[in-house]
């Protein structure tokens, strides 16, 4: 009867290992589907590229972005740039669909009202060196416009955008439907709708949620 027992015993050690070993591969295949679709399709893992969200971003901080959030004014996104194909812009959500956008006196005016961007303010502590096109003004610096004068007078717009689209927008002022009037908090230096033209809400990867790098900037958003 000990001898039967000692016989068995090996065996069934045996069959443990086997399942040890094949849980440990099926959770580890779990883990990584788990993160794979995470990233594919809820949220999405992006680097910071350029000066153009000074300082608020710097360039090489790294984000996580939730797709598919709803978009407010202020946000912050990364959205697939129109005019590089397989690039892609971090950029502040500004204008909506169907706002009227007006920058006057480096004060920015939404729908009639001023429009208070807390967000710009350590960039107005920080100015252009004198080589800069803007010498001496803060990165928050904000020239005037309105979206009838970028549709007017804008040599950007009349390659993006028809004739008769262009006609729209400088009658009404107005973001088109299905689109966002973005804008960097770097503005001097920033190359967004003022230049880019509206960004299709298709555009749009996602709202930034997180920095995690550098460790020593990490924040929510």
């Amino acid at each position: 009867m000990a001898e039967n027992n000692r016989r068995r015993r090996p065996q069934k050690e045996e069959e443990s290992g086997w399942k040890f070993w094949l849980q440990t591969i099926a959770m580890t295949l779990a883990i990584y589907a788990i993160f794979f679709l995470g990233f594919k399709y809820i949220l999405s893992n992006d680097k910071v590229t350029g000066p153009s969200m000074q300082p608020t971003f710097e360039n090489g901080d790294k984000v996580i972005a939730a797709r598919h959030s709803k978009i407010s004014r202020g946000d912050v996104i990364v959205l697939k740039a129109p005019d590089e194909a397989g690039s892609f812009y971090i950029k502040r959500v500004i204008g909506l669909p169907g706002d009227t956008v007006v920058s006057k006196n480096n004060k920015m005016y939404i729908n009639g009202k001023l429009y208070k961007e807390d967000f710009l303010k350590a960039g107005s502590k920080l100015k252009e060196p004198d080589t800069s096109l803007y010498a001496g003004k803060p990165y928050s610096y904000t020239y005037d416009f309105t979206l009838s004068s970028l549709a007017k007078d804008s040599p950007e717009y009349k390659t993006r955008y028809s004739n008769s689209y262009l006609k729209k927008v400088e009658k009404t002022n107005k973001v088109p439907a299905g689109t966002y009037f973005v804008m960097g908090d770097h503005r001097t230096v920033s190359k967004d709708s003022r230049i880019i033209g509206f960004i299709n809400k298709k555009s749009v990867i996602g709202e930034v949620k997180w920095r995690y790098w550098p460790f020593t900037r990490w924040a929510i958003f």
